[in-house]
C-alpha cells in the first residue's frame, strides 16, 4: 500500500505535467473520528484497551510538514472515553500505561476523567504498567480498580518537579541581553534569562509542597490502598522501584503480564469471553494488544515535552 505522503505527491506531478489541469488536493489531511478495532476475543461484551503513552500532555503532537497535528493526549483520552461511554457493550477498560509521567495538570485532567467515567459506566478499570509507569503514570493508574506491573516495569518516582534553564552567562558570551518590563519585582519568577532568588526558590518549594500533598491524597484514595499516610510518606521521596518493589511496598496490587490483566478484567466484568477492543484513527493499524506499546518520545519529549524556556512548569514527572 502506497504512503498517503507518496499519492499526493503523484497527484500534484500530474498536475503540474498536464499544464492547465487543476487538482484541488488537501495538503492537510483531515480529521477522522475513533474506529473500533477487535483486537481479540468473540464474546458479546467488550472491554477498551487505552494508551496512556509517552509524555502526558496538554500539548498537541507534531503531525509533520504536510499533515495535522495529533490531540493531545489529554484530548485523546477524553474522546475515547466519550465514545466509550455510548457503547453499551462496553464492560471494562484497561489502561495501557507506559509513560515518565508529564505535566500535573494533565495528569490531574487524565486522573479525573477516568475516574468520572467509572462513576457514570459503572465497569471495572484495570491499569496495566508496561515498561515505565512513574510519576504521572503512576498518578493515572491510582484511577482505576487495580494496578498491575509487568515483572520488569518501573513505577513510583512520586513527587513533583520543577526546572528552568538559566542562559544569562550564555547570552552574555554572545551579547545578547535581555530586558523586562514588570508590573511587580515577582513577575517573571523563574525567568531563564537570569538566576533565580533565594525568595523565588521558597515560594516554588511551597507550590511544590501543595502539588506533593495531592499526589498523596490521590493514591490514599485509591481503590486498592492499603498503606498509613506515614507510610506512603517514606515511599514517595521520588525514588522509583521495580514491579517487585512496588508490590512489597503495597504501591501495586499485583505483577503479571497484559493476559493477565485482560483475563481479570473480564472476570471482573463478568464475561469471560468479553472481546478486547481499541480505538484507532483511520489509516494506521494495529494488528494485536501489544500494538503501539513502546513509549512514544518526539523531540521535545526528550526534555519532558515541554518548552524548555517555559519557566515555572510543574510536573510529576520522572526526568532522570
Amino acid at each position: 500500500m502506497r504512503k498517503p505522503g507518496a499519492v499526493v505527491m503523484q497527484v500534484l506531478l500530474v498536475a503540474l505535467l498536464g499544464g492547465c489541469a487543476f487538482v484541488n488536493v488537501p495538503l492537510v489531511s483531515q480529521p477522522m473520528p475513533l474506529e473500533e478495532k477487535v483486537l481479540e476475543g468473540e464474546g458479546a461484551g467488550k472491554i477498551l484497551l487505552v494508551d496512556i503513552s509517552g509524555t502526558i500532555s496538554e500539548q498537541e503532537k507534531s503531525g509533520g510538514l504536510l499533515w495535522r497535528a495529533e490531540p493531545s493526549m489529554v484530548s485523546l483520552i477524553r474522546e475515547s472515553l466519550q465514545k466509550a461511554e455510548k457503547d453499551s457493550r462496553i464492560v471494562g477498560l484497561i489502561l495501557r500505561i507506559n509513560s515518565p509521567g508529564g505535566t500535573v495538570t494533565a495528569s490531574d485532567i487524565i486522573h479525573h476523567d477516568i475516574v468520572e467515567f467509572k462513576k457514570r459506566k459503572k465497569v471495572p478499570v484495570v491499569a496495566c504498567i508496561m515498561g515505565v509507569g512513574a510519576s504521572g503514570g503512576y498518578y493515572v493508574a491510582t484511577a482505576a480498580d487495580e494496578i498491575v506491573a509487568h515483572p520488569t516495569a518501573i513505577t513510583g518516582s512520586i513527587g513533583v518537579i520543577m526546572m528552568k534553564f538559566n542562559v544569562e552567562g550564555l547570552m552574555g558570551k554572545i551579547g545578547v541581553e535581555e530586558q523586562t518590563v514588570k508590573s511587580g519585582d515577582k513577575k517573571d519568577i523563574m525567568s531563564p534569562f537570569r538566576r533565580a532568588t533565594p525568595e523565588e526558590v521558597r515560594l516554588g518549594q511551597e507550590i511544590i509542597e501543595l502539588l506533593h500533598a495531592r499526589f498523596l491524597d490521590v493514591i490514599m484514595a485509591r481503590p486498592g490502598n492499603r498503606l498509613s499516610r506515614d507510610e506512603l510518606r517514606r515511599l514517595a521521596d521520588g525514588r522509583v522501584y521495580t514491579a517487585g518493589q512496588a508490590l512489597e511496598g503495597k504501591l501495586l496490587d499485583r505483577v503479571g503480564y497484559l493476559d493477565d490483566v485482560i483475563a481479570s478484567a473480564r472476570k471482573m466484568s463478568g464475561d469471560d469471553s468479553a472481546r478486547v477492543v481499541s480505538y484507532y484513527r483511520p489509516g494506521t493499524y494495529k494488528g494485536s494488544i501489544y500494538a503501539d506499546a513502546g513509549e512514544k518520545v518526539g523531540p521535545l519529549e526528550l526534555i519532558g515535552g515541554l518548552d524548555p524556556f517555559a519557566a515555572g512548569s510543574f510536573m510529576y514527572l520522572w526526568r532522570p
